[in-house]
């Protein structure tokens, strides 16, 4: 078998497929792995480079894959797509990521630490409830405007809309 220069990896949520190619760009192998083989497969062969979109859940298994001694890269997924040969599927999708990061003017992300995707995820969940909090406001303003109670955009306004629904329920 000839050795392994490069490894797609297209990750799921429970099967992943890694596409396995030398050198010279030949397939060495194309195979389907549950989740909880990936480690194990991946421990069994010698360190190399394998290549993976950068999506949910890519940071782990490149932190994860990184301490079997394997050099590990994330491609933005708008980079890949170039390189998709046929139709849309795992197999196709893991070969088309191997071919992306053997380009050598691929652009890679660097893998986040675990209090990096910590504090994005932080940032991020603020950002969903600010939305969902202005979501409420404006929902609340529009509703109360069908009865003519009216009061200018922002939550700073908010105790002016609750006096006035307080006066018009006497």
């Amino acid at each position: 078998m000839e050795k392994v220069s490069i490894v797609g990896l297209d990750i799921a949520k429970s099967s992943f497929h890694a596409h396995g190619a030398a050198a010279n760009g030949s397939k060495v192998f194309s195979k389907a792995l549950p989740r909880g083989r990936v480690l194990e497969f991946f421990g069994q062969i010698e360190p190399c480079t394998i290549a993976l979109e950068a999506c949910a859940g890519a940071h782990h298994w490149s932190r994860e894959l990184s301490r079997l001694g394997h050099d590990v890269r994330l491609i933005a997924p708008q980079y890949v797509k170039p390189y998709v040969k046929r139709q849309k599927n795992d197999a196709n999708d893991a070969e088309a990521i191997a071919e992306a990061a053997s380009r050598p003017t691929m652009r890679f992300v660097t893998t986040k630490t675990t209090e990096q995707q910590g504090q994005s995820m932080v940032l991020k969940t603020r950002d969903l409830l600010t939305g969902q909090r202005t979501q409420a406001i404006n929902a609340l303003r529009g509703h109360l405007a069908e009865h003519g109670i009216v009061a200018p955009k922002g939550p700073q306004h908010l105790p002016r809309l609750e006096k006035a629904v307080a006066e018009n329920e006497t």
